[in-house]
């Protein structure tokens, strides 16, 4: 059959737009910014020259020093280049390129996911945050009337939240762990929750940092626990995909739930669900697709009309990810910790709430000043020296959370610790 020249052009057209897509799931494309980071990355008598090249791939404001990285993070500019320009194409004909085009990348992009976080892309659901994610375990699980679930009244409030909803709904039973945080203490926090395991325990949820100090859970020694007795485990790992090195299934959890807009650095609005491969069938989406019960991850992707730009990035921010290397990320995310609260913690007016063992905290931390509420000081940090962090008021948690990231220089926490001893003298 002959084909006439316009269907010819169409056809090519077509697949011209088809091939930058491809390579997006390679390497980074060529630059100077990224040879200069490829060039140093293997240079161990200038890790300074390193660092500073990874500082120029972000766009932070050079006059406000945002320690609050830990709320969401900036993404550096692989990434937003990228959204720019799948969002630049999306609106040269929205239905077309973004479900026709675009969506083409979605299975290799899974693949990349599952690969990072070390499990099969048959288990990993893309969706908006944790939050969703969370809710998609909690409101999807099977549970009847005084069915136990164990949760810590340190975990998020929107988790939290869930759960009390559930409890109000269907009549299953709360059970709460009050932790005395900061703790190094491997058998107090795994004793915290097994303490409270009992033949109607069905669920623990676990937070595998605690957000509001940096405190890592033992989540792997808990889960063992529940898993010989038969109970769910849930995971909120929010503050740890990409941050700490770690793969999925070294947990031994069923779910896991995150927001790759925080330490992945990939687009607002994007996030990350894990079930364990058996367990997808017995959980139904929150918004079910034409088959609540099947057995395919996919059923949680039902979202409707969401932001394709942003989803599609998120390969870049692997890249980018990958670029520095799992490992050394978390261990300058550590030393940048650890850098501002040794020049603090030597001040008596100044308490420390998060552990420094490498196995119980990484880039997250809390401080307070004697006699001052959190609020006055971040408050004092923003006005007078133009630092951003947050106020803590959580529980049994109080003080100011800083959570620096990888553009973040020792020179911005020497004046971040001088700012903190000056307030504290007052």
């Amino acid at each position: 059959m002959r084909i006439s020249r316009r269907k010819l052009m169409k056809s090519i057209g077509a697949l011209g737009m088809l091939l930058p897509f491809s390579e997006l799931f390679g390497k980074i494309k060529n630059s100077d910014l990224v040879s200069k980071i490829e060039k140093y990355s293997n240079d161990l008598e200038n890790p300074n020259e390193f660092w500073y090249w990874i500082k120029q791939a972000f766009t932070v404001s050079p006059n406000i020093l945002n320690l609050n990285n830990g709320g969401v993070s900036p993404q550096p500019k692989p990434v937003q280049d990228a959204f720019v320009r799948y969002n630049q194409l999306s609106n040269e004909g929205p239905a077309y390129f973004m479900w026709r085009i675009l969506d083409q990348g979605r299975e290799p992009m899974r693949k990349k996911l599952a690969e990072l976080a070390g499990c099969s892309n048959e288990e990993i659901a893309i969706n908006r945050n944790t939050t969703e994610g969370m809710d998609t375990i909690i409101f999807g699980l099977k549970l009847n009337q005084g069915d136990e679930v164990i949760l810590a009244k340190q975990d998020y409030p929107n988790v939290i939240n869930a759960w009390k909803y559930r409890e109000k709904r269907d009549n299953i039973k709360l059970v709460w762990v009050d932790l005395k945080l900061p703790s190094e203490n491997l058998d107090y926090l795994v004793n915290a929750f097994v303490s409270k395991f009992t033949s109607k325990t069905k669920v623990v949820n676990l937070t595998h940092m605690i957000n509001w100090n940096g405190q890592i859970l033992p989540v792997r020694e808990i889960a063992k626990e529940a898993k010989d007795r038969g109970i769910y485990v849930l995971v909120d790992g929010a503050h740890t995909f990409a941050h700490i090195n770690f793969k999925i299934p070294d947990l031994n959890c069923d779910f896991f739930a995150t927001s790759l807009h925080k330490w992945l650095c990939a687009p607002f609005g994007t996030g990350m669900l894990y079930i364990r491969k058996e367990l997808i069938k017995e959980i139904p989406p929150l918004f079910p697709n034409d088959n609540p019960n099947s057995d395919d991850i996919r059923k949680f992707e039902a979202l409707g009309t969401r932001s394709f730009p942003a989803e599609m990035a998120i390969a870049d921010a692997i890249n980018f990810h990958l670029l520095i290397g799992a490992k050394r990320k978390e261990e300058r995310l550590r030393y940048l910790k650890n850098y501002w609260i040794t020049q603090i913690s030597k001040n008596p007016n100044i308490e420390i709430f998060t552990p420094i063992n490498k196995e119980f905290s990484c880039g997250l931390g809390l401080f307070a000043i004697k006699d001052k509420k959190p609020e006055e000081v971040s408050d004092i940090l923003f006005s007078k020296y133009k630092i951003f962090t947050v106020a803590i008021n959580w529980e049994n948690i109080r003080g100011i959370r800083v959570t620096p990231h990888l553009y973040t220089t020792e020179d911005d926490l020497d004046r971040f610790a001088n700012s903190i001893n000056e307030i504290a003298k007052k």
